[in-house]
């Protein structure tokens, strides 16, 4: 790969020439090679002109910026860094700032890494850290040499945290959150990088989960000259429908007796095991064949421990089985949903998740990450109006904000008043409006034309997310491109038992981000890719396989390894 100043990275290496030695001269880009760099003190009140940003702001600065030491060890490991503090003023002057940070590390790589943000967004990522998923084993971004920059989407949130929907009372905090921040950051931090080194970007990569998975996909849709590479995880891509699915489920949930506890969910979970689990040819706790599970399993009829699931007569009997109202409810999980009028975006529905094998969010299961699983799932307290309780299902908190505030433009509204199938003109017309501006498209041949790659990968069990919705999106762009184009720049991979972004029973990490670069970089397209558990069985290992195969366990291999799994469809 080629830099800017027309040598390669390996001939740089082997003529002993360090791309930090390159900035340091300043002798890049014809455009900076006057300027010199500037040192972390000297950012601090830099201006960010409003021109330096191809969206209409009323320009930006940095409001701080200091060393931060190194720290950590081995993966861990942080770099002597600069941190830098900066906000974007708004046009009008009612809407929020954009609040953002970058990290300029000493020693620089001469790439840039953004992160995605997630639900509502309202705070800054952690740019210091690692990606969504990254592998425990490997250096985060900034360990590596990355420039990492990211913002809170144009609002602060408040005590509802990434579930605050308040900023749909103001026009250009909808527009920015639907993606016109990511650009403005992108913009204002480029500028801030090029001013520290005196130099320009030679690769530029996003990466994020749920929405900042919509996130990566909008930035290369809306802006793919910004970007050689994208890292997608359990994209929220068709956010209305999304959010319109979360009504209609929400509302299911609210009906009487149809709300699961934690004890229902466990034996849920038993029953489609136990029914599901040997179809990949081992019984290890995960279903790889998702697919033949959904066709064949049945919660009216499915068996666990040699009794019904299903409570005798349908009433609710407690924990040990399925009411009929409870059945409904988890049907309509699964069945997803059409809607009766139509969306700026195209859509036309939404499908629904694979709740046959997922964890609900079982209170009694003892793990880090499991308090995590209850809160982005169904959490502990049922839907209810007209005051929706903090601890409900995160999707319910969520769409309840969304609906106040986006759609009727009303904290005091009644949520539940609105049929995400059939709602009133005046909503539905709102609601196709922001479906223009909150849903990714799925047409990025401008992206793959300039040789951009993107790394889609969402686990089999989100039930926040759907991974049939990310299905949706990889085959339309199989319908736009054909499969050998697809191919050429995209990679999609299902991952058994995860869950959204955390799971106690397959935990999947992978080093997505050394993928990226090699594909980008190198041309070497990623193959015979591997994902980790880190806390279902700690160490195990699984294949990625390519988009529509799963991974099928061979008889006599060690269930802990991926290599004892073949990849089919």
């Amino acid at each position: 790969m080629k830099t800017r100043n027309g040598l390669t990275r390996l001939g740089m290496a082997l003529f002993g020439i360090s791309t930090v030695a390159l900035v340091s001269c300043g002798g890049d880009s014809s455009s900076s090679h006057a300027q010199r760099p500037m040192s972390c003190d000297q950012l601090v009140g830099l201006a960010i002109p409003a021109d330096a940003m191809e969206l209409s702001t009323s320009g930006g600065e940095v409001t701080a910026a200091e060393v931060v030491e190194a720290s950590g060890s081995g993966a861990a490991a942080v770099p002597e860094h600069c941190l830098v503090s900066g906000r974007i003023a708004p046009v009008d002057p009612q809407a929020p700032d954009i609040q953002f940070k970058v990290a300029l590390p000493t020693e620089w790589n001469s790439k840039v890494l953004m992160f995605g943000g997630g639900g509502f967004n309202g705070s800054i990522p952690a740019i210091t850290g690692d990606i969504s998923q990254g592998a425990p084993d490997q250096p985060t971004p900034l360990g590596r040499g990355y420039a990492t920059f990211a913002s809170d989407s144009g609002h602060q949130a408040n005590e509802y945290g990434s579930q605050d929907g308040r900023w749909g009372l103001n026009d250009e905090a909808v527009r920015n959150f639907s993606g016109e921040a990511l650009k403005k950051t992108r913009d204002a931090a480029t500028f801030v990088i090029e001013k520290r080194y005196a130099s320009e970007p030679t690769q530029s990569y996003f990466a994020g989960g749920s929405t900042g998975g919509r996130e990566a996909l909008t930035n290369i849709q809306r802006w793919p000259d910004d970007w050689d590479g994208a890292i997608a995880w359990y994209p929220a891509w068709n956010n209305v429908a999304a959010l319109l699915a979360g009504q209609y489920l929400s509302r299911a949930l609210a009906e009487p007796g149809a709300y699961p506890d934690s004890g229902e969910r466990q034996k849920l979970l038993d029953a489609a095991l136990e029914a599901c689990d040997a179809l990949d040819g081992v019984e290890d706790g995960l279903i790889s064949d998702q697919r033949q599970c959904n066709e064949t399993f049945d919660p009216a009829t499915a068996m666990v421990d040699g009794n019904n699931l299903r409570c005798p007569g349908g009433a609710d009997e407690g924990d040990h089985c399925l009411s009929d109202a409870q059945i409904e409810a988890l049907n309509a999980m699964n069945d997803g949903v059409d809607f009766n009028f139509p969306l700026a975006s195209g859509e036309t529905g939404y499908p629904g998740s694979n709740v046959w094998g997922a964890d609900l969010g079982i209170t009694t299961i003892d793990t880090p990450v499991q308090p995590t699983v209850v809160f982005l799932a169904l959490g502990t307290a049922q839907p209810v109006q007209p005051d929706m309780p903090r601890n409900a299902p995160y999707l319910s908190v969520l769409v309840d904000q969304w609906v106040k505030y986006s759609v009727a433009g009303d904290a005091d509204f009644n949520s539940f008043e609105l049929d995400p199938v059939n709602p009133e003109p005046q909503y539905a017309e709102r609601i196709s409006e922001l479906s223009g501006m909150l849903n990714s498209g799925t047409d990025i041949s401008a992206f793959a034309d300039r040789g951009g790659k993107l790394l889609l990968a969402h686990g089999l069990s989100d039930v926040l997310v759907s991974s049939r919705a990310t299905e949706i999106y990889y085959q339309r762009l199989l319908e736009q491109m054909g499969q050998e184009k697809v191919d050429s720049f995209v990679r999609y991979y299902e991952i058994p038992g995860f869950g959204h972004g955390a799971s106690s029973h397959f935990h999947a990490t992978w080093d997505s981000l050394t993928a990226l670069e090699n594909w980008v970089e190198q041309d070497m397209a990623p193959e015979d890719q591997v994902t980790m558990d880190l806390i279902g069985a700690p160490g195990r290992t699984r294949p990625l396989c390519d988009y529509p195969a799963w991974p099928r366990y061979v008889e006599g291999g060690d269930p802990m390894s991926a290599s004892s799994f073949e990849c089919v469809e």
